[in-house]
Formats: structure tokens, sequence, C-alpha cells
């Protein structure tokens, strides 16, 4: 049975192993050190960590042990890390700030930003594939997983969608497509992953992707809810973004409350899809339960 931590205990136990991990896989020396400090700067830029964090909260709340499998979640952290460098590059959403700090390609170039991008990309996957003590075919097929839920079926085609949309009126279909695909294919890949490393049961991988899929939905709601009512200082970013490059957000198509109504209902179809699980799913239950109040 897992012990019984806060939802900030927890957090912050498992962000101290995940940047151990993360230091020795993008290790300081190494060389070309332009391509390294570029990865690292962004790497170590101050994220909360949550895709590798769900991985591990779902293999305990399988019975599992979650710290067990930092390579694969380290990967997740990876992709996720590459997106973001890439998603504030000028010919994508142009932005200069994240997390409260200089964009990566503000600080290397726009040239180096990418490439900073493209090799934490594919070190994500050797990263991945070092996981020990996993049977092989279990952990090709979760890293099929994370690699469908990255690319153009997922994160990657959710991303064209947006690029596509800006200045557009898309209906809440495409939307939802977009978003379950640019962000919720991630978080869905590492509830999943966590679930299929420990061996979970069928009912319980199926009960887990329900509550990824609602999860990702609560998220993006509040994410387009900060971006409205968010400070720069707590969110890290500046805000009104979406409204400048004149995206179609949950806030636009169904008004500020109308969004918080949609994230609250999401946030509540999350937990009911954890009903048959014990108190080893608790952080799961205060990982869904935090987007409602979160301010960052």
């Amino acid at each position: 049975m897992t012990e019984r931590y806060s939802l900030s205990q927890y957090c912050q136990n498992k962000i101290i192993l995940i940047d151990d991990a993360l230091s020795q896989y993008t290790p300081v020396d190494a060389y070309p050190p332009e391509i390294y400090d570029a990865m690292r700067y962004s790497l170590f830029a101050g994220g909360k960590r949550l895709r590798p964090i769900m991985l591990m909260a779902a293999a305990d709340a399988v019975g599992g042990c979650g710290s067990n499998y930092l390579p694969v979640a380290c990967g997740l952290e990876m992709i996720h890390t590459y997106s973001l460098i890439h998603d504030d590059l000028p010919a994508m959403d142009n932005d200069d700030y994240r997390r409260g700090k200089l964009t990566n390609h503000k600080i290397y170039g726009d040239g180096m930003a990418i490439l900073a991008g493209d090799g934490l990309l594919t070190a994500a996957f050797s990263t991945m594939l070092s996981q020990p003590n996993v049977d092989s075919a279990i952990l090709v097929n979760v890293v099929r997983e994370i690699a469908a839920a990255a690319g153009a079926s997922g994160m990657v085609g959710g991303q064209a969608v947006d690029l596509a949309s800006e200045g557009q009126t898309i209906d809440a279909k495409t939307l939802e497509f977009m978003h379950q695909a640019k962000t919720g294919a991630l978080f869905k890949a590492a509830l999943r992953a966590g679930a299929l490393l420990a061996n979970a049961s069928k009912h319980e991988i199926e009960a887990l992707t329900n509550y990824a899929n609602q999860f990702g939905l609560a998220f993006q709601i509040t994410d387009d809810i900060l971006d409205v009512v968010g400070t720069q200082d707590k969110i890290g970013k500046p805000v009104g973004s979406d409204m400048r490059n004149q995206k179609v957000t949950y806030v636009t198509l169904y008004s500020l409350d109308g969004a918080k109504q949609l994230a609250q209902k999401a946030v509540d179809n999350a937990l009911a899809s954890l009903i048959g699980f014990g108190s080893e799913a608790e952080i799961l239950r205060d990982l869904v339960e935090y987007l409602i109040t979160r301010e960052a």
C-alpha cells in the first residue's frame, strides 16, 4: 500500500527524483556544450513535472511503485519540454516568457532553440528505452503509445489544428479534438504508461484512461480560464496570448462562467472514474481537484 502523503509532499518528493535523473540524462559536461546548455535551460526552468508525476501516481494507484519507472517518466518530461520550446517560437505562439523566464529562443536564438527541442525529443526515446526491470514487450508497447501521443495523431496534430485555426471560427467539436490531441494525449499516455508498466488489470487501465481524458479536458479549460483571469507573476508568461493570437478557446466559446462549469463537470467525471480504486489513488484524486483552484 502506498504511504499517504499530501499532494504537495508527494509532488516535492517525486520532483527531487525526477530532477536528479534528468541531470544524469543531460550532463553539464557533454559536447557540444551549446546544445546541451540550451536543452538544460528549458528542462530545468521550473516545471511542475506533472506528466512524470502522473505516470508514477498511476503506477502507485494500481499497487505498483511509480519511482521504479523514472526513465520512462523522464522521457515524458523531455517530450513535454521540447514541445514548449517549439510552441514559444516566433513561427508558433511567439512568446517571450515561459515559467517567468525568457523563452529558449530569446536566450539562444531561433536555430539553437529548434535544435534544443529536437535534442530533447530524440533523447526522450533513448531514455525511455533504458528502463530496466520491465518486460521488453510491455516497454515497447508503452514507448509506442507515447510516440503516438506525441506525434501527428496526438500532440503535434493538435498543435497543427491550433495553428491553422488562428483567426478562424471553429466549432466545439474541433476545439475538443484540438485539445484532446495537443494537451490531453500526453496526459493519457502518462497515465496509461504508469498502469501498463505496473501490470495493471484491463479494468484498471480502462478506468485510468477515462480519468486521463477528463483530466486533460479540465486542465485545458482551466488553462484557457487562466489566460483571461490569471496574472503574469503567477502563470509565468503574459496573459491574454490567446486573444492576441485570435484563438478560439473554451472561454470564447462558452463564456467564462460556462468554461468554469465545464471544468467542474470534467473534474467530477474524472473522480467518478476512480470510484473502484482505494487509497492508493488518492494522489490522482487530489491532482484533478487541484485543477479547479490552480493559479499557474
